[in-house]
């Protein structure tokens, strides 16, 4: 496909994702399924191009005056790919399959490029009804902090120490630009390529071999930060996919007993493939329903109950940007509710000298201090940990400039951190 052509689909598909308000990846999906001509250099460019088109839909709409699909569409190419008009006029040459000419209106526009006077939810490109509560969080902050999060994301890896070493680690993928990550000691950073396409992992012996896992840093930093200990008893009551597991696995040295569940069986059991490739022995896969869910016999015994809450996920939004515009508030009150219920739940297990890691992949206040607080109140037997003993005590003293404004906890963003938005809090009883 060329260029042109490429501009075209990628109109083609945020138009259908606007229409029919589905996922971006499965409308990816059904395009590559009926367009098998295209490949996969083709499909990752068109992925690029709507996934851009979804991270800056609403100020590439006020920069050129429409909301249309073409518009979003060349808006974020300006923005995103920092594509001048000229460049955007030779692309858009109305031969083949190529967009019809950019109108005199449209060069006009993408020459000024001009977002001044913009609200600040079409600067930050997040959805209006939000605003409240990420001003809560961020204050003047705010159209920075959202700027961030509609930005491309680099490719964290967390090396499975395990099998290997960092050091070991950056050499074997030093040809893909491997640095260490700021924060994480066992964190690694992919550069993504110039056209903004992340390296193919599934062809690198490192990851073949289970010596590396995708892993964003602050997803590494919340298990780090939960100090488990070789010999001792966890559960990650909120599996899912289990990359938390892997990780928690590795800090336990395979000694002691790791118990993974989740409510989404089917994911839960995907994992195991990843934990046989890593080496991890000591885990236990709890799946709903059947012989393996039953944990009762874990109840005041575990020394540490890892919760990756369910949440909004609007943390992730750098790698999931159609998620944002999808959200709606009647989601959020769902979200609320399941996290309460689900560290309530962790208090059945928590032993009286154990401890409860509370982690969501949100910047939203409601969903983090607010679900701290409600659970404080409601249980006066706990206490939070404060989040610089949290840092310390986990030999991470730089990460007390994180401490949330309320005090309950650690939040980590693309703007202060350079990893996804996610914050980190520890219950303890007593």
């Amino acid at each position: 496909m060329t260029p042109g052509a490429r501009i075209s689909a990628a109109i083609e598909i945020v138009e259908d994702i606007e229409t029919r308000k589905r996922p971006a990846s499965d409308v990816l999906k059904d395009w590559g399924l009926s367009h098998r001509f295209a490949g996969s250099k083709d499909r990752a460019a068109i992925a690029l191009l709507v996934f851009d088109a979804a991270r800056k839909r609403a100020s590439s709409g006020y920069l050129m005056g429409e909301e249309s699909p073409r518009a979003i569409v060349l808006g974020a190419m300006r923005q995103s790919a920092n594509i001048s008009v000229a460049g955007l006029t030779a692309l858009c040459s109305g031969q083949g399959h190529a967009p019809v000419p950019l109108s005199e209106t449209e060069s006009r526009r993408l020459e000024a490029a001009d977002l001044s006077g913009a609200p600040s939810f079409v600067a930050g490109d997040f959805p209006q009804w939000l605003e409240p509560s990420l001003r809560a969080v961020f204050a003047e902050n705010l159209v920075a902090e959202m700027a961030a999060l509609a930005t491309r994301a680099p490719v964290d890896l967390r090396v499975n120490t395990l099998k290997t070493t960092r050091e070991k680690a950056l050499s074997a993928l030093s040809h893909l630009g491997a640095v260490a990550t700021p924060y994480s000691p066992v964190g690694v950073r992919l550069p993504l390529a110039q056209d903004g396409r992340a390296p193919l992992l599934a062809a690198e012996p490192a990851f073949v071999k289970g010596h590396v896992e995708v892993q964003d840093e602050a997803s590494q930093l919340a298990a780090l930060l939960a100090r488990a200990g070789p010999g001792e008893q966890v559960l990650d009551l909120c599996a899912g996919a289990g990359g938390k597991t892997l990780a928690l696995a590795a800090l336990m040295m395979n000694k002691g007993q790791i118990h993974a569940t989740d409510r989404d069986g089917a994911r839960l059991l995907r994992s195991r493939s990843r934990l046989e490739r890593a080496g991890v022995r000591n885990a236990q896969l709890h799946t709903p329903g059947g012989e393996s869910s039953r944990l009762s016999g874990l109840e005041g015994r575990c020394d540490l109950v890892f919760v990756d809450a369910p949440c909004t996920g609007s943390g992730t939004w750098r790698r999931n940007p159609d998620a944002k515009w999808r959200i709606r508030q009647s989601a959020l009150g769902v979200r609320i509710a399941e996290q309460d219920l689900v560290l309530a739940e962790a208090t059945r297990y928590v032993k009286p000298s154990g401890r409860i890691l509370y982690a969501t992949c949100s910047v939203l206040r409601e969903e983090n201090e607010d679900r701290i607080g409600a659970f404080l109140e409601a249980r006066p037997n706990y206490k939070v940990l404060p989040p610089q003993d949290l840092a310390a005590m986990a030999g991470f003293q730089e990460l007390q400039r994180f401490t949330a404004s309320s005090r309950h906890g650690l939040r980590l963003t693309p703007f202060a951190s350079q990893t996804d938005g996610f914050f980190i809090a520890m219950l303890v009883p007593g």
